[in-house]
């Protein structure tokens, strides 16, 4: 799978928003291969551009506590981010999950701003849902699709008006910075971080549309090792966003944050009261990541 700053090195060399987008077609599971049961969804742009989701119900027997809406990073399609949110369900959680156009079964091909019906469309589903009525509604991104949601939500007061809580995971601030950092890390591309990372189009970045998500409350999970979206763009989220705000700093590669439970607990207990939540201090307790070797002959674990 190309990563985001694979696209992004791309996007500064050409200059097209179509380009921050990697899409696979088709769908090699689903999500009974988690265990899960689910409902295929389809979806309509307001273009007519028909678009496909999963619907994860809570599991039987737990009580339902609210609905998250999962917008994925820039590759694959939902096949390949099933895991951010297969541990819900258990939760008392549903989860409508939904692929861009282009990606999956969707139709279409992805790009800036037409993107930004598809999440419309997420919304219009939810809306007439009945099981979403009178509760918490969550939209959690990662990535390109926390990204994009801001941008959204910046622009429809409406929807950000229906939203208890936003999760971050890895999301970019600025699609020029991710661009230069992809270009810092090549001695090749290096001395053209400058002038090559200003043809990245910056305007849809979401830190300059953070500042009109209040009074949403909102939790920034970003990884200090994250190989991808170098952690400073975290650090000025949260700097630019309006209060209620939370950042967690995790361990670990780039949105892989929900494959270790420590960080699924955290945003259970973020989601029991997002106003107030102040996030994890004692971080001493968590373990370094990679996990240390036992012996000092031995070199400690490579990440997975």
């Amino acid at each position: 799978m190309k990563t985001l700053a694979a696209c992004c090195l791309l996007l500064a060399l050409g200059g097209c928003s179509s380009l921050l987008f990697y899409p696979e077609p088709g769908q090699p599971i689903t999500p009974t291969a988690a265990g899960l049961d689910y409902r295929d969804v389809t979806l309509t742009a307001a273009d007519g551009t028909r678009l496909h989701g999963w619907w994860l119900p809570a599991a039987p027997g737990v009580p339902l506590k609210g609905t998250v809406l999962h917008l994925h990073g820039n590759g694959g399609n939902l096949a390949y981010h099933l895991g951010a949110t297969a541990w819900l369900p258990a939760q008392g959680y549903q989860v409508l999950m939904i692929d861009y156009r282009g990606y999956g079964l969707s139709q279409g091909a992805p790009r800036l701003p037409e993107v930004y019906q598809d999440i419309d469309a997420a919304f219009d589903w939810l809306q007439k849902e009945p099981s979403v009525k009178s509760l918490p509604l969550i939209v959690l991104g990662q990535s390109l699709g926390g990204a994009m949601g801001v941008h959204y939500l910046s622009e429809h007061p409406q929807q950000r008006q229906r939203i208890t809580a936003m999760v971050f995971d890895g999301v970019p601030a600025s699609y020029r910075e991710v661009g230069q950092f992809a270009l810092s890390t090549s001695w090749l591309t290096w001395p053209l971080q400058v002038p090559l990372s200003w043809l990245v189009p910056d305007a849809d970045s979401a830190l300059y549309a953070i500042a009109n998500m209040g009074p949403v409350p909102l939790l920034i999970f970003h990884s200090v090792d994250d190989p991808v979206v170098p952690l400073s763009n975290g650090i000025r989220l949260y700097q630019a966003a309006p209060p209620p705000k939370v950042l967690q700093l995790t361990r670990g590669g780039h949105v892989q944050t929900f494959a270790d439970p420590t960080w699924r607990e955290v945003m259970l207990r973020y989601l029991q009261d997002p106003q107030h939540f102040t996030g994890v201090r004692r971080l001493g307790e968590i373990p370094n990541y990679p996990a240390p070797s036992n012996s000092k002959n031995v070199e400690p674990e490579s990440q997975p």
